[in-house]
């Protein structure tokens, strides 16, 4: 199996888009979640994260220059009955609602497919943290860019190693369109607490895209979380 360096891929890698990194911390205490937003153009870049009452949402940073909320406004992380829900878009709600409903994670990304932005069509990335520490990631994605074809993929953790992660996300690097992202998740080591993992993250995004960035460190024990907020645009 091979391990990657989280911070090489993004210093490599100009615009892979919105990331996703769920895994273990290094002492085996914590389930570890990122969550980053890149964006190109300016409406994509005029986003802030702010906390809510049950995670986090996407707002405008200058609402004058806001052009279309309806794929860059969202909520990306919800708590839910202690499980955490991490995604790209609003599915975060389609995951949340089904499982209030009593369904699965994948009962209820079923209903959904990629974005509706040809011709990138947005693949849509979701994870599912459970209190154990068991995750899980899916991605929606057209084939080869086609509008009429959905592809769906499910990738099930349920006994996370100390140290490391899986990284995935929404494009494989920059490009007109945009290349979807192939293959499983990219396995990744996680080190240092919670700090340092976000300033290795942050540090590593393209500065000239990056937008955004949200991080956590969940006690496996008392299921509490810290978190930290990164924002390339402050006031």
């Amino acid at each position: 199996m091979k391990i990657f360096d989280l911070a090489k891929l993004l210093s490599e890698n100009s615009y892979p888009g919105r990331g996703i990194v769920v895994g273990r911390s290094a002492d085996d205490k914590h389930a570890v979640i990122a969550y980053f937003i890149m964006g190109r153009s300016e409406n994509s870049r005029n986003r802030v994260f702010t906390e809510t009452p049950d995670g986090i949402r996407t707002e405008a940073f200058d609402p004058s220059k806001m052009v279309d909320p309806s794929l860059i406004i969202y909520h990306p992380v919800r708590v839910y009955e202690g499980a955490t829900i991490v995604t790209n878009g609003d599915q975060t709600d389609t995951v949340r609602d089904g499982l209030a409903a009593g369904k699965s994670y994948i009962e209820a990304l079923r209903t959904r497919q990629f974005e509706p932005d040809g011709p990138n069509y947005t693949p849509r990335i979701s994870a599912v943290v459970e209190p154990d520490g068991a995750y899980e990631i899916s991605i929606l994605k057209s084939f080869d860019g086609d509008p009429a074809c959905n592809k769906r993929f499910f990738f099930e953790y349920d006994a996370p190693r100390a140290g490391i992660g899986h990284f995935i996300h929404t494009y494989m690097t920059d490009g007109s369109p945009l290349p979807s992202f192939e293959g499983e998740p990219e396995t990744v080591r996680i080190q240092g607490d919670l700090a340092q993992f976000t300033e290795m993250i942050w540090t590593n995004l393209n500065e000239d895209n990056k937008v955004s960035l949200y991080t956590s460190f969940i006690d496996l024990e008392t299921g509490k979380a810290e978190t930290m907020i990164c924002n390339k645009n402050v006031k």
